[in-house]
């Protein structure tokens, strides 16, 4: 069973800068949660804080009822694969990737060997190249390989795939969407590139100067918006007076997003009309979300 995180009032600073701010929110455990927020946001202080590479110095975190730090109960339980060139992965010249899975096989009990091994063989991973040597993307790689094959039922990625062309970091999610209905677990994906995961998130938090800005289901999230599409002066009369997010126009036809829930009657005109109606991307939803919290400050 996978363990709940509760977060609860928690503050952190680093000496006169403050990275998170009076945060509070849980998962229920078993999902996967995109962890959303602009460069400098507190995504990696929070998630450092989940990983048990520092205390919560004010208020808590818990994470199956126990608070993470230093806990040998709580910590073989966790797994944090932070970005490339912040990790253990990338450390002294003479450690092989050999090394490096051997060392992860060693310290994580849920090891899966074989399908380590698959991981490998997926993204061209050489067993016995130093670290030292491997390209951004291929040390990348070798982090969400051990992060996969950790199998720990609370896995955290923080924008591993820096550096990953675009075939293997859709690898890497197409192996993480696998892995996960095979084996469920919650996992946390720190990311920039909304629009390429938002259809793995099941769940969202979108944090903005450490402070939570949204903590949401994400289909629920998905229908506070909607891309309204059809001829062009259908769609505007539609949408005038709505919050519009974007718009783009091909000749006569033209799709508008539009932030806010639109109830029955107004899906019924919107087709009276000819126009159709689909679901709003997160990444306009989250730009919309962080854009507005600026403005209010």
């Amino acid at each position: 069973m996978s363990p709940g995180i509760e977060v609860h009032n928690l503050h952190l600073r680093y000496g006169k800068t403050t990275a998170l701010r009076d945060l509070t929110f849980s998962l229920s455990g078993g999902k996967i949660c995109g962890l959303l927020g602009r460069n400098g946001s507190g995504k990696t202080s929070l998630l450092s804080v989940l990983a048990s590479l520092r205390p919560a110095p004010g208020g808590s975190v818990t994470i199956g009822g126990e608070a993470p730090f230093e806990n040998p109960r709580v910590m073989p339980r966790v797994c944090f694969i932070p970005a490339a060139g912040k990790g253990a992965s990338d450390s002294a010249d003479s450690t092989r990737v050999r090394t490096a899975l051997d060392l992860a096989a060693a310290t994580r009990p849920r090891w899966d060997r074989d399908y380590a091994q698959h991981l490998l063989e997926r993204f061209g991973l050489p067993l016995d190249k130093r670290l030292s040597s491997l390209s951004l993307g291929m040390r990348s790689a070798l982090n969400v390989t051990i992060g996969l094959a950790a199998r720990a039922p609370v896995t955290l990625f923080d924008e591993s795939y820096l550096g990953m062309d675009a075939h293997a970091r859709y690898a890497f999610y197409e192996e993480l969407l696998d892995d996960y209905m095979a084996t469920p677990r919650t996992i946390i994906l720190s990311t920039h590139l909304i629009e390429e995961i938002g259809s793995l998130l099941e769940e969202v938090v979108i944090i903005d100067r450490g402070r939570l800005v949204l903590h949401e289901d994400a289909e629920t999230l998905r229908s506070q918006g909607a891309v309204c599409t059809g001829p062009a002066e259908a769609v505007d009369d539609f949408t005038a007076g709505m919050t519009v997010l974007g718009e783009q126009r091909l000749g006569q036809t033209k799709a508008t997003t539009v932030y806010g829930p639109l109830d029955d009657r107004e899906r019924e005109r919107a087709h009276a009309a000819g126009l159709e109606l689909g679901p709003v991307a997160l990444q306009d939803l989250f730009v919309h979300l962080t854009k507005e919290l600026e403005g209010s400050r």
